[in-house]
């Protein structure tokens, strides 16, 4: 189902009535007022006792009061309500949708989930604030119509204008808000790789460029955010024609009928009080503005809701050593084929190495092989059985990825490892990568808060080891081992070897590739041979692979 601005609307459903309850209640009691002021001047007027209209009128604002604050309390619970709905539906589905997130700017995506969701939230409370807005404008129609037809008609002809000027608002404020919101998520972009980078910035002594590279979204987003204030003040200077055009005809009609005795003193002031109230763009540009950056949020939180999440079916696997098969692969990227036509079979239990040169495709055909994106033609098989049709329970217990720059998340460092799972298994995949005497000299071990563990790219490399280890028949390893030194990385492939699983290492390491039971070769996407480092050696195109 699109994620659509009525979609977003219905989802605050249950706050909605309750939200439209005390607008309308505060309305009418808001149109109700003149009325109770007009009864009190022309009661004291005639001479009688005017404690009624006047306790009446008291009452009257009080409820304004009441239904102000129970509107405003139910207002902010539904967008909180509504922006956490966002924000959990659309985490959950850019973490179903790996194959296709990378599109997206890290920086830009966290824009979108707070100040995005945030504006997006507003949606319902927004929408029902509109239609509340027009309340007492119609209202106003309606009581001038029951007072004498001539100043509703005077009325309308200023109202008129009024809806001019909110109209232009309207689209001149939903332009800004969108450009605003682009604008924001470019800056957070550059940011979020500029503080990924920060070591390496301070170490080549450009924080002073990337300073300026950050912030050099800086002028179009005043820009943006100017235009919506022009667009505010060119209302305002509209309203200032318009809004006393139609309170002045108004009154202008009301003094012609006072004169005439067709109008009492009290309703004079009452007319002249609807006038105002219904003309007043205060609040109608204030709740206008709202919905239009609700509409841009949006619109923006659709592009990653958009994403296809990706699909599991039901199978299990049969009983099998993890045999692995490309046939006929073939993956594209934006600007064209990442891997073409890629065809090969790795035996259940064998190590096989895949190199090439940098851009060969080598990490895309890792991410393929444990299905963490899918080919766009061809099949890739565990043990004879295509990884679409396996549950993602018997896929992710069977396969496993580990990168050379793992992303580790969680609490602990016992999470990073194991998320999810026993400690006696985190604690026996970290010792068969070497980390349980790393994670033994923290302060609290293995349930040291992960923010506080000091750590080298190797030990990083240790710990993504360690959280894939689980995987039962198939483990991938995308340069995992590069920031250890060759005797650790050694011992790593020791251990696998010894638990008789399938392994598929990407690595730049020629003697990785001589210990490999074969090589797949990757060259510009494509399988330009399979066979065993010994024999591929004797191609200078092969030798060159491994020189950098």
């Amino acid at each position: 189902m699109p994620l659509t601005f009525g979609a977003v609307v219905r989802q605050s459903r249950a706050w909605l009535p309750l939200i439209g309850a005390a607008a309308l209640l505060g309305s009418l009691g808001m149109l109700a007022l003149p009325l109770a002021l007009a009864a009190a001047v022309d009661t004291v007027a005639a001479g009688r006792d005017a404690t009624g209209p006047v306790a009446a009128a008291a009452g009257l604002v009080l409820l304004g009061v009441a239904c102000d604050l129970a509107e405003a309390a139910a207002e902010t619970s539904c967008a909180a309500g509504a922006s956490a709905r966002l924000r959990t539906g659309l985490v959950r589905r850019m973490l179903a949708a790996p194959h296709r997130i990378a599109r997206f700017e890290p920086g830009d995506l966290v824009a979108r989930m707070s100040a995005g969701a945030a504006d997006a939230g507003h949606a319902g409370p927004s929408t029902v604030g509109a239609i509340a807005a027009a309340l007492p404008p119609l209202g106003s129609l309606a009581v001038l119509v029951w007072l004498d037809w001539r100043l509703a008609a005077a009325f309308a002809a200023g109202l008129a204008l009024v809806a001019l000027v909110l109209r232009l608002f309207a689209r001149q404020t939903a332009a800004a808000a969108q450009q605003y919101q682009a604008a924001q998520g470019e800056m957070a972009a550059r940011l979020t790789e500029a503080i990924e980078g920060s070591r390496t910035i301070a170490a080549a002594g450009t924080t002073g460029a990337e300073t300026r590279r950050v912030l050099a979204g800086l002028p179009d987003l005043a820009r943006h955010g100017l235009a919506t204030w022009k667009a505010l003040s060119a209302a305002g200077a509209r309203a200032a024609i318009a809004g006393p055009l139609a309170t002045i005809g108004v009154l202008a009609v009301a003094g012609f009928l006072v004169s005439g005795g067709s109008l009492t003193a009290g309703e004079l002031l009452a007319a002249g009080q609807y006038a105002m109230m219904g003309a007043g763009l205060g609040s109608l540009t204030g709740v206008v503005a709202a919905v239009a950056r609700a509409r841009a949020a949006v619109a923006r939180l659709a592009d990653v809701h958009d994403l296809s999440a990706m699909s599991y079916g039901t199978d299990d696997l049969p009983a099998g050593p993890g045999g692995l098969e490309f046939t006929s692969v073939t993956v594209r990227g934006d600007t064209g084929p990442i891997l073409r036509d890629v065809t090969f079979r790795i035996p259940g239990g064998a190590l096989a190495a895949v190199v090439g040169t940098a851009g060969s495709g080598k990490s895309t055909l890792a991410e393929t092989a444990v299905r963490l994106r899918d080919p766009d033609s061809g099949t890739v098989t565990l043990d004879g059985r295509p990884l679409p049709a396996l549950s993602r329970t018997a896929l992710r217990t069977a396969a496993g990825l580990a990168t050379a720059r793992p992303a580790l998340a969680g609490a602990t460092l016992a999470d990073a490892m194991g998320p999810g799972r026993p400690r006696a298994a985190v604690t026996a995949a970290a010792t068969a990568v070497g980390a349980h005497d790393f994670a033994a000299r923290l302060p609290a071990t293995y349930d040291t808060p992960l923010p506080e563990v000091p750590m080298s790219g190797g030990e990083a490399q240790r710990i993504g080891l360690a959280r894939a280890w689980h995987a039962e028949r198939l483990l991938v390893l995308d340069d995992a081992t590069s920031s250890l030194d060759v005797l650790s990385a050694r011992r790593i492939e020791d251990a696998l070897a010894s638990t008789g699983r399938t392994r598929l290492a990407v690595t730049y390491d020629a003697a990785l590739a001589a210990r490999a039971d074969l090589v797949v070769w990757l060259h510009e996407g494509s399988v330009r041979a399979v066979g065993r480092h010994e024999a591929l050696w004797t191609d200078p195109d092969y030798r060159a692979v491994f020189a950098r």
